[in-house]
């Protein structure tokens, strides 16, 4: 592993851990050159994945692009980062077993919504905002009114 703070090619693993779950491995590293710490994370990737998006576009999945929409969505609110980081686990590995190696924006979308709607309401509102496009305030309040119908049910 090269060093990302002077570049050196050779760096010593000193700890190695796994994470909650056991999905991810942690390990602290140390440069023998310049005498910097740093931590890297293993995950197994049963397969490549690739994001079709609503306009035809083929891109490479991007776990961490996924882990910033959680975090925008949850901005502020009591969620600990642990906590998404094992939805963006959970949501790669549904993805992972679908058997598919082409999956639609909209698969992982609705996968974070259902996420979202059970950890924090803000959120969903939030994430839903987006990825539903919302263009004027009645756009949240039929939303919001459908959330309340369903809460009801």
């Amino acid at each position: 592993m090269r060093c990302p703070f002077c570049g050196h090619n050779d760096t010593q693993v000193k700890d190695s851990r796994p994470t909650e779950e056991s999905a991810t491995i942690r390990r602290r590293r140390l440069c023998p050159e310049c005498s910097s710490r740093f931590t890297t994370f293993e995950r197994v990737q049963l397969r490549e994945l690739s994001v079709v998006k609503s306009d035809g576009e083929k891109v490479l999945f991007e776990r961490d692009k996924l882990l910033r929409s959680l975090q925008i969505a949850l901005r502020k609110r009591p969620v600990e980062e642990d906590r998404m980081e094992r939805i963006v686990n959970s949501i790669q590995r549904r993805l992972e077993t679908l058997g598919e190696s082409e999956i639609p924006t909209k698969v992982i979308g609705e996968m974070v919504m259902e996420h979202l709607a059970e950890l924090d309401q803000v959120a969903f509102v939030r994430f839903a905002s987006v990825y539903r496009n919302f263009r004027e305030a009645k756009d949240f309040e039929a939303f919001i009114g459908n959330l309340g119908s369903e809460q009801d049910d």
